[in-house]
C-alpha cells in the first residue's frame, strides 16, 4: 500500500478532508488520532504522564487525560514538551503503521493510503506524496477557536510551532485550497484522488 500524507496547520480542516478521500474508499489514519489512543486510559503512558506532571488536574474525573491542560504546560515549558514529544513519538509510530497497515477490506484495490499529520513535514515522515491544506491563518484561528477551548493566543502559539504557510505549501506536492465551501473542496479532492489512484495504479 502507499501512503500519502496529508498537512496543515490547526484550524485547517484536516479531519474534514480526510474524510471526503474516506467516502471516496481510502483507508485514512489520523496521527491526533493516535497521539489520543496512546494515552487512553488503562495505557502505560497516561500513567507515566500523571506520575511526571503532578498536577492536580492533569486527570479528568473519568480518568482521561486533560489535553488542553497538558498543551497548555507544554506549550509554556519547552523541556516538558521535549520530555513528552520523546515518550510518545515511539508509541505514535509504532500505533500509526500497525493502523496503516491493517486497512479496512474495502479500501484494499484503493492503491494508496492517507496518513493525516499536522506536523508531516517538520516532523520528516516518509510518504511516497504529500498534500497540503491551505487556509488563511485568519481562517485557522476563527476555526479552531469554534472547535477547541483553546483561546486566540494559544491557537497562535500552536501555529507558530507548526511551518508557516507559504513553506509548508512549497514542500508540499498536491494543494488543496480550503478556504471556499465544502463543495469546491469536494471537487479539488476528487480530482486528485483521480489522479493519485491512476499514479500508483
Amino acid at each position: 500500500m502507499h501512503i500519502v500524507g496529508l498537512t496543515g496547520g490547526i484550524g485547517s480542516g484536516k479531519s474534514t478532508v480526510a474524510k471526503l478521500f474516506t467516502k471516496l474508499g481510502i483507508h485514512s489514519v489520523d496521527m491526533d488520532d493516535v497521539a489520543r489512543w496512546v494515552v487512553a486510559p488503562g495505557e502505560p503512558a497516561l500513567d507515566l504522564i500523571a506520575q511526571h506532571f503532578k498536577h492536580p488536574n492533569i486527570l479528568l474525573a473519568s480518568g482521561e487525560l486533560n489535553r488542553p491542560l497538558l498543551r497548555e504546560l507544554i506549550f509554556k515549558e519547552p523541556s516538558q514538551k521535549a520530555w513528552l514529544e520523546t515518550l510518545l513519538h515511539p508509541l505514535i509510530r509504532q500505533r500509526t503503521h500497525e493502523a496503516l497497515t491493517t486497512a479496512p477490506r474495502h479500501t484494499h484495490n484503493a492503491h494508496y493510503a492517507l496518513l493525516v499529520s499536522p506536523l508531516l513535514f517538520e516532523k520528516k515522515i516518509a510518504v511516497e506524496a504529500s498534500i497540503a491544506i491551505d487556509v488563511t491563518p485568519t481562517t485557522q484561528i476563527q476555526r479552531a477557536s469554534l472547535r477547541d477551548s483553546n483561546t486566540p493566543e494559544q491557537i497562535q502559539r500552536i501555529m507558530a510551532s507548526q511551518f508557516g504557510r507559504d513553506t509548508r505549501n512549497a514542500k508540499a506536492d498536491f494543494i488543496i485550497d480550503n478556504n471556499r465551501s465544502l463543495i469546491n473542496t469536494q471537487a479539488q479532492v476528487n480530482a486528485l484522488h483521480h489522479q493519485l489512484f491512476h499514479h500508483f495504479k
